[in-house]
């Protein structure tokens, strides 16, 4: 089952945060949805996101995303991929120009389902959003996309002078929890 690696990590994450209800009904969708990793299914479709971090943690890479327009984490459609982690790496490479990326931590940093508005012939759906850390390990200068208004390299406590997105300060409170263990 193309799914069942998905699952257990969503399990994994489960036990490590379990106050967060939004992983029962991410679990959900991913159990009774077999296209869950196709942008085509119109009521939502998973996404993999980074988390991305310089080589001491010390900052983290974000991207004012040109049609939300709003400063968010690097990440895109898995566009029928399963393995959501190669997802959130490509996409991390593809929006940053940085080619030296690697996971660091265990499993799943962080999850999210939010809206996303209507657009040209997509109707609103959802993003179950699956975040991971990763950290540049080479060079770290970036080259802004087509997918970007502008990156930019942040200190974790100035996350919230370009934004104050719940999501984005519960992954800020995360990070400054789980930077220690990493670094």
């Amino acid at each position: 089952m193309h799914r069942q690696s998905l699952i257990e990590q969503l399990n994994n994450y489960a036990v490590r945060y379990p106050k967060e209800d939004v992983v029962h009904s991410f679990l959900k969708f991913v159990m009774d949805e077999p296209d869950c990793f196709k942008r085509e299914l119109t009521n939502g479709h998973i996404t993999g996101s980074a988390w991305l971090v310089n080589s001491d943690g010390s900052e983290v890479l974000l991207t004012h995303h040109r049609k939300l327009d709003r400063w968010l984490q690097l990440g895109g459609h898995a566009d029928g991929e399963s393995d959501v982690l190669a997802v959130a790496i490509k996409e991390a490479e593809e929006e940053s120009g940085l080619t030296r990326i690697t996971h660091i931590g265990s499993g799943i940093f962080d999850i999210d389902i939010h809206p996303i508005p209507a657009r040209h012939n997509e109707p609103e759906h959802l993003h179950y959003d699956i975040r991971y850390v990763l950290r540049a390990d080479g060079c770290t200068e970036y080259t802004v996309s087509d997918e970007s208004h502008d990156l930019r390299w942040v200190k974790p406590e100035e996350v919230e002078t370009l934004t104050t997105e719940p999501s984005m300060m519960r992954m800020v409170a995360k990070w400054k929890s789980l930077r220690a263990d990493l670094f």
